[in-house]
């Protein structure tokens, strides 16, 4: 089984939650010893760049020009 989830910030350690759908799939309890394959995921440049507007085709240099109109 395969899941996606987050490292976070623990103390001076990080941690991942292992969602509760999972562990109750698995018979997960406190102090079960599990194995954790890690692998760190690279987001795809269409993801990240699909958080931003599209701006309709327009160049970065024509925005900025666009954002600067009216600034003195």
């Amino acid at each position: 089984m395969e899941i996606k989830t987050i490292a976070r910030k623990w103390g001076s350690s990080l941690a991942v939650i292992i969602p509760k759908e999972v562990a109750e799939k698995k018979q997960l309890k406190e102090n079960s010893e599990i194995t954790i394959t890690v692998s760190k995921v690279r987001p795809k440049a269409g993801i990240l760049f699909g958080k931003f507007p599209n701006w309709n085709g327009k160049s970065t240099q024509q925005i900025k020009d666009e954002m600067r109109e009216g600034w003195d």
